[in-house]
């Protein structure tokens, strides 16, 4: 078997040096030495890091996909979604900034795009009561040109005032679930949120702290990951806890009234359950206070002596 993996073509080599290591990649994959502790968690590290890249850059898509094709962003809290972004996009310049390996954050960069596309989505489709009155133009303008300013903060700030901004993602991450964990809470559902974006996130968010332990060891990010997880946890068990809600309500509906019922036809029907009024018109007494007597059909003459 080694005399495969020793001569693999260059390309593939030097993809796998690349990634691993020289070191590395002649323990585990050419001579397939499985007991080198150390290159073997460096390589499932290097493996789990690509794989939530890659993922993380379509987790956002399914939630996408439901607010188009609904046409309404029910459920989905705005606040949250801003301050995720926030906190998304302050975890990317941190790393960025102290040279961290793209597998161990690269997906923050999908996440903060995609997010972006989201809020504004939320901001056209169910705008908060100070917004609804401004056109869906302004509205998408006005988020777009914010964003784009947080952005440019992040990147111009000095290295000791980010740090204190990564500090900062832990209670950013908090106050980003809770006003949807409430939301979901008090409607007793979930609405438009993504059951697959949930699923993902909490599975992401146990290989970054993996990740993040093997090869930065960074005790903020670590913590950082390891609140995401148990904030997604419990929308996760929201997520269980009501689903299904809406469609047993519509499916008692529809069976009450028949499949694609308009809102005429249900009034039709309650109306026809309502008895009906029936007036009866009575004939007014004669002046006596008896009723008048019924004409006779016969004809009485008087005798004339």
């Amino acid at each position: 078997m080694t005399a495969i993996t020793q001569n693999l073509p260059w390309f593939v080599k030097d993809l796998g040096v690349s990634i691993v290591g020289e070191k590395c990649y002649r323990s585990i994959v050419e001579n397939l030495n499985f007991s080198d502790a150390d290159c073997l968690k460096y390589c499932l590290s290097k493996g789990l890091g690509i794989g939530i890249v890659v993922g993380g850059s379509i987790m956002k898509v399914p939630q996408l996909l439901l607010i188009v094709s609904a046409r309404s962003a029910r459920g989905l809290s705005l606040p949250a979604y801003v301050l995720e972004t926030l906190s998304y996009a302050i975890t990317l310049a941190y790393s960025y900034r102290n040279a961290f390996p793209f597998s161990t954050y690269g997906e923050n960069f999908f996440l903060t795009l995609q997010n972006i596309v989201i809020t504004l989505l939320i901001v056209h489709y169910n705008p908060p009561p100070s917004l609804a009155s401004t056109p869906a133009a302004a509205r998408a303008t006005q988020g777009a040109l914010g964003m784009a300013a947080a952005a440019a903060a992040l990147v111009v700030v000095p290295p000791s005032a980010l740090a204190a901004c990564q500090l900062a993602t832990l209670p950013l991450s908090l106050f980003s679930k809770l006003p949807q964990i409430r939301q979901n809470h008090r409607a007793q559902s979930t609405g438009q949120l993504s059951a697959f974006a949930v699923v993902a996130q909490v599975v992401g968010c146990l290989a970054r702290l993996f990740t993040t332990a093997a090869e930065v060891g960074d005790p903020i990010l670590s913590a950082g990951f390891a609140l995401a997880l148990a904030l997604n946890v419990v929308l996760g068990v929201q997520m269980w806890q009501y689903w299904g809600k809406e469609e047993r309500e519509e499916k008692i509906e529809m069976g009450q009234y028949g499949v694609g019922a308009r809102a005429e036809e249900k009034v039709g029907v309650q109306w026809a359950q309502v008895p009906q009024r029936v007036e009866v018109v009575v004939p007014p007494a004669s002046p006596s206070g008896r009723a008048s007597p019924r004409p006779s059909p016969r004809r009485w003459s008087r005798k004339v002596d």
